[in-house]
């Protein structure tokens, strides 16, 4: 029996959040607890599964609040590195008109960034159904040494591998050494979630699905997530039997304040069905309740500043989808 259903690596850390004007005219930033592996967690854990992470961060006031919110809202922080000669790193998020987001990172060098193999317990890489990672955690040598090394270690142990790109350009030294990253993703993992515009620039088809194909004729990934913004998202399962197709819309909120996190609550909606349904055993119908379910879940996340602490539950979400 494995101990925890989701183990993921990779960086947490405050997310800076526009949160209006002061009445001096200032800027007003919120300091949100953040991080796209402990999006993913959080969410997780809201839908009741036994959930862990892997990281660092700083001995600092961030730091300590960040290792409080993991045992807050249920993840498990046991494994979370604290380096007294590390500060936390930051992310100040801006909004635009439209909703698209706009990243300075505070992360030259960031805690997240210093995580090495030794930091590590091979113990939790053996104790889990599902190891989850992005390209946060390989955009430098030492992190990414220990990434690779956790999941080739998750990976021998027979677990199913989840990986988002999530790619973040101001990160990078390069954008080759960034594609180097994702297809090394690309080649290990069993379910991929990427964006619209990250299969575009992966792959430079702006046809989604000759994109996908393209992927799919160099890696054999059972389950593709493609996430299509306001035009909702994609399914490409290949069973042993059939490949399927499932198309589902977005569901769009009045009260939509940002998107921050909601590519995460979609991914943790995902592993959620893997978990129940299993990875083998996926039809159009469980496919398609999969998408609906994960939609909700991600546009209930955008009427909310921040995301991990703020995470929708299932009778919420089933609530919307009786509607």
């Amino acid at each position: 029996m494995k101990k925890f259903d989701v183990v993921a690596i990779g960086e947490l850390l405050i997310d800076m959040t526009d949160n209006g004007i002061s009445e001096q005219g200032n800027t007003v930033f919120e300091a949100n607890p953040g991080g796209a592996p402990c999006n993913v967690l959080a969410m997780l854990s809201k839908l009741n599964h036994s959930v862990s992470f892997v990281g660092k961060v700083g001995g600092d006031i961030f730091g300590w609040k960040l290792k409080r919110v993991l045992d807050e809202v249920g993840i498990c922080s046991d494994y979370l590195c604290i380096d007294p000669d590390c500060r936390t790193t930051l992310a100040f998020v801006e909004t635009k008109e439209g909703g698209d987001r706009d990243f300075s990172f505070y992360r030259n060098p960031g805690a997240d960034m210093m995580l090495e193999k030794k930091d590590i317990d091979e113990e939790v890489l053996q104790n889990t159904k599902i190891f989850h990672f992005g390209t946060l955690s390989m955009t430098h040598d030492l992190v990414r040494n220990a990434t690779k090394y956790a999941v080739e270690t998750a990976k021998n142990c027979g677990e199913l591998i989840s990986f988002d790109p999530n790619i973040r350009e101001p990160l990078w030294d390069s954008m080759e050494l960034a594609r180097e990253q994702v297809n090394y993703g690309l080649s290990m993992c069993d379910i991929l979630k990427i964006s619209d515009n990250e299969m575009e620039w992966l792959t430079g088809e702006s046809d989604y699905s000759v994109g996908i194909a393209k992927i799919r004729e160099k890696y054999s990934i059972p389950l593709i997530l493609l996430s299509m913004g306001r035009d909702g998202s994609r399914a490409y399962y290949y069973g042993k039997s059939e490949s399927i197709v499932v198309e589902n819309k977005a569901f769009i909120q009045e009260g939509t304040i940002e998107t921050t996190g909601a590519g995460d609550t979609f991914m943790a909606c995902v592993l959620h069905f893997v978990l129940q349904v299993g990875l083998d055993q996926f039809n159009k119908e469980k496919l398609s309740e999969m998408l609906r379910f994960a939609n909700v879940a991600a546009s209930v996340i955008t009427t909310r500043r921040g995301a991990l602490r703020v995470m929708p539950s299932e009778k919420e979400i089933r609530e919307i989808l009786t509607r």
